[in-house]
């Protein structure tokens, strides 16, 4: 893992985490994989309504919290029309 992410840095990512979706820039990361954005942001699904963009800038998400890393192609993503996507939110993992 630690070699995908060093091969990610100043590229976009998304994080799927045990408390949200996030994306940002990836500008480091440590040994117990937490993971600094830049220019980052919380997507929230809804049923009811479309995607809610929370812009958090600067920000650090906790290893022992990620579920899913993966590089987002940035063309693609801005193509998306989140104001029309609808979706139920994900529920709380239990261990």
């Amino acid at each position: 893992l630690k070699i995908f992410l060093r091969t990610k840095i100043t590229n976009l990512i998304g994080i799927l985490c045990f408390c949200g979706c996030f994306q940002g820039t990836l500008k480091g990361f440590d040994q117990t994989i937490n993971l600094i954005l830049d220019e980052s942001h919380e997507r929230v699904f809804s049923s009811s309504q479309g995607v809610e963009q929370v812009v958090l800038g600067l920000y650090i998400v906790r290893g022992d919290n990620v579920a899913v890393i993966g590089e987002i192609d940035e063309e693609t993503d801005s193509a998306l029309d989140l104001g029309n996507i609808r979706a139920e939110p994900l529920n709380s993992v239990v261990h």
